[in-house]
């Protein structure tokens, strides 16, 4: 049986949410990336998208970095 997600330590809570979010920012720049791409090669119409992706894809992985400190409360 796996443990529920409030039966888990709250560092192990910490370290899982922040994986999932390293994993997603991965996950979007890396679309990012691929997208520009496609508008590159012409399989995308391009309306200035390619260096707008990766802007995003950058800045995406920028903030997932964990020597930056979280902003706002919650």
């Amino acid at each position: 049986m796996s443990p529920d997600w409030d039966g888990l330590p709250d560092d192990l809570q910490l370290v899982l949410a922040r994986e999932a979010m390293r994993r997603a920012a991965e996950t979007i720049a890396c679309q990012a990336e691929a997208l520009a791409g496609e508008i590159e090669v012409g399989g995308l119409a391009d309306r200035g998208g390619p260096e707008a992706l990766r802007l995003l894809a950058a800045v995406v992985r920028l903030s997932a970095r964990d020597t930056l400190v979280p902003c706002g409360s919650a």
